[in-house]
Parts: structure tokens; C-alpha cells; sequence
């Protein structure tokens, strides 16, 4: 391997790539360069007053929260996780801090697509719960058991040495996953979580700066590149969980010996380099990006240019965009074929998505008559695209489901 692939494999691992190289597959997409889509500018407008119309059914003071996993712990309005951890004695901000980046990591890891068929009962709430709602409070509450502990007097912690022993077998009791209840990629997402606890413990430099192994130590990594005024910059947070997580995705290129996560190849992508070809996503990594600001900010850090962060690519925003003709299958008969996620026609539909969210969020702010400070990328996401995709989807076809059948490990949707 040479130094300069190591440099140009770096360059893909921050969201200002993912950006770049998103508007780059949409620019060649409306000009019809594509091999399997078509897309249709006009239809945007339209589709943002569709998005507005959903904000302002869910928000009606247009007070949109950041798309972020804390939302998935509420129930019925009621917030499972907030309340309880802010009665707890804490040892100081940093003690919870890592409690919740412990949380919020696992559980998001663990959220990549449930499949139409899997459900968790609550016995606390009483609820039935589905798809990313069920696998957040069936996450939190084996959390809240200690199912990811090993520390006897504190079970509300993630230690990498009780990962690395984390069965299929324990994520079925916990998810409730039976032969009539089945979850999509159930041995690949203990899979993922047990090579979460092999990098802690690879490197404890960013996962044990304070503290025994765990996750939660990249709350001590990150709060480390804060400036003087103790601000950090939202795409900082991406880049440490790049640089600490890329040996826990399996089967993924890898460019001078460092893992690429969630980036994928298509031809449309030119470079006269290594990178040549090559479309970052980091997907999933975004999302976990969003969903550490609050524990960030609690912790009395300043997480600043938010928007430096992209919009996501998965089903419920990718699926708007289709559902709604702004981007079109050229064989209709493609929606009804399964694909593998590194197909490109996958890949090219994930950056589109990434590239239109840019362009949808300030016609819904104009729709809505706020500006890009009150309403910034991640709560247009929440409020907002990925709502109005799973509205959509419920719209047209039974089950709501997205409009692409996506052959998946439970690692990337």
C-alpha cells in the first residue's frame, strides 16, 4: 500500500466527500447520464409543500428537533429515556455523557431496518412496536438490564468486553425474535456489535480515555478536539466515528489499508486517483453523528455548524423522492426486483437522496417561512423528510414499505 492511498482513502472519510460527490451523481442523474434513473427537478417544489404539510402536522409551533435516536425512546409523546436519566445521581456532565453516547451508539448500530415482519411488545408502556420505534425501545430496554454491562454496580454502561461475547442468540431474547417474528440481518447486527468491542479494545487511545473500554469513551475523544470555547464542529463528531468504527463494518472496500464504511462504487464517479469510482455515504455513521449532539450539549459543549453534516441516505427519504417523481425508475420493473445495497442502482439512488435533501430543505424552510438557523438540516430531516417518506410509503403501498426491495445485512438501511 502507498502513503497517497492511505491520504486519498482519509479524503472519503468526512461529510463534506459525501456532499461533494452526492451533487456530483445528481448532476449527472438530470442530465440523464444514469443507466437507471431519471430525475425530475420540477417535482421538488411540489414535494417540499408535501414535506411542510407533514411539519406542520406534527409541529405546529414549527419547534422541530434534531432527527436523532433520542426520538425513538419516546412512546405515546412520553420520554422514556430523558426523564429517568435526569433523576439519576450522576458522578459529574462527563458521567452521563458517556452513559448516553454508550446508548445512543449501540442503538443505533443495532437500527439498520427491521423487515415488515418483526414487532416488540413493551411490557412497561404495553405497546407494540415497530420498525426503527421497536428496535430503539427494544435496545433501550436491554440497555437498561444490563444485556451490554459487565460492571456489577452499574449495568447502565456499554463494556467492550461484553460485546465481544454477544450472541445472535442474546439479541433474539432481547428483540423478541422468533420464527414468526423475524428480524432482518439478526446474526450480522451481533456481529457488528461484537466487532464494536474488538476496535474498543484495539484502541484504547479513543475509546478508554477516562474509563475502562467502551463506546462512551469517544465522548472524551471528541470533547479533545473541542476549540478554547469548548465548541466542537458537527463534522468532527463524524470523522472521530470514521476513524474509531471503520474495523467494525464487514465486507467493505478498503482503500491503502483503511476500511471505507459505508462508501460503495459506481461508474459515474470520475477521478484520475485511487478514489476513482468511489461514493461515501456513512449513512448509519451520520445519523449516530446527529444523535451525540444532545449528549454533547447537555455535557455543556457547543456543537456548531450543524449543516456541515449531510442528509441521510436511506429508504424513508430516498423512498419520498421516488414516491413523490422527482427521481423515477427508467424499467419500472426494477421496483419489483431485489438488489444488493452495492448494486448501482442502489448506490446511485442513495447519493440522489443525499443530494436532493440539500436541495428540498430550503424550499420547505420557504414553505414554512423559517430560516436555516431555526430550522437547520437535522430537524428538516425529523420533521420532515424521513416523516413525510414513511407517510408516503403508507400512502401506496400496504405495509409501508419502501418502493425498492433492497437486499440487506441489517448494517446499512
Amino acid at each position: 500500500m502507498s502513503s497517497s492511498e492511505t491520504q486519498q482513502a482519509h479524503s472519503l472519510l468526512n461529510a463534506a466527500a459525501v456532499r461533494e460527490r452526492a451533487h456530483e451523481m445528481l448532476a449527472i442523474g438530470v442530465a440523464g447520464g444514469l443507466d437507471h434513473w431519471t430525475v425530475d427537478l420540477d417535482r421538488l417544489p411540489e414535494a417540499a409543500r408535501y414535506v411542510a404539510a407533514v411539519i406542520r402536522d406534527q409541529y405546529p409551533t414549527l419547534a422541530v428537533p434534531f432527527h436523532a435516536r433520542w426520538r425513538h425512546f419516546a412512546v405515546d409523546g412520553v420520554d422514556l429515556w430523558g426523564p429517568v436519566a435526569d433523576a439519576r445521581d450522576w458522578l459529574d456532565p462527563a458521567s452521563r455523557a458517556r452513559t448516553e453516547f454508550d446508548l445512543a451508539i449501540v442503538s443505533v448500530l443495532l437500527d439498520a431496518g427491521a423487515g415488515p415482519d418483526w414487532s416488540y411488545r413493551d411490557a412497561r408502556t404495553g405497546r407494540t412496536l415497530a420498525r426503527s420505534e421497536g428496535l430503539a425501545i427494544a435496545s433501550l430496554r436491554m440497555f437498561e438490564a444490563g444485556a451490554f454491562s459487565i460492571t456489577e454496580d452499574d449495568p447502565w454502561r456499554v463494556d467492550a468486553v461484553a460485546l465481544t461475547f454477544l450472541t445472535a442468540a442474546d439479541l433474539a431474547k432481547g428483540f423478541q425474535v422468533t420464527p414468526k417474528n423475524p428480524l432482518v440481518g439478526l446474526e450480522g447486527r451481533a456481529a457488528l456489535l461484537r466487532r464494536l468491542g474488538q476496535a474498543c479494545l484495539a484502541e484504547p487511545d479513543l475509546f478508554a480515555l477516562e474509563d475502562e473500554p467502551r463506546p462512551g469513551g469517544l465522548f472524551d475523544a471528541m470533547v479533545d478536539r473541542a476549540d478554547e470555547q469548548d465548541r466542537l464542529r458537527a463534522p468532527v463528531i463524524l470523522e472521530v466515528l470514521l476513524e474509531a468504527l471503520g474495523p467494525v463494518w464487514r465486507d467493505r472496500l478498503t482503500l491503502g489499508g483503511v476500511d471505507l464504511g459505508d462508501c460503495w462504487r459506481h461508474p459515474a464517479i470520475k477521478r484520475d486517483d485511487a478514489t476513482d469510482g468511489l461514493l461515501p455515504i456513512h449513512k448509519l455513521s451520520q445519523w449516530l453523528s446527529y444523535s451525540l449532539v444532545e449528549p454533547l450539549q447537555t455535557a455543556g459543549v457547543e456543537v456548531i455548524d450543524l449543516d456541515g453534516l449531510t442528509g441521510l441516505a436511506e429508504y424513508r427519504n430516498g423512498g419520498l423522492f421516488m414516491d413523490l417523481g422527482v427521481l423515477t425508475l427508467k424499467d419500472p420493473a426494477d421496483a419489483a426486483r431485489p438488489w444488493p445495497v452495492s448494486d448501482p442502482l442502489v448506490v446511485g439512488w442513495r447519493g440522489m437522496t443525499v443530494a436532493l435533501l440539500d436541495r428540498i430543505a430550503p424550499l420547505v424552510r420557504a414553505e414554512l417561512g423559517v430560516s436555516a438557523e431555526a430550522m437547520p438540516l437535522a430537524s428538516v430531516l425529523e420533521g420532515g423528510t424521513w416523516a413525510a417518506g414513511r407517510r408516503s410509503a403508507a400512502e401506496r403501498r400496504p405495509g409501508g414499505g419502501p418502493p425498492l426491495t433492497i437486499l440487506s445485512d441489517g448494517t446499512v438501511f
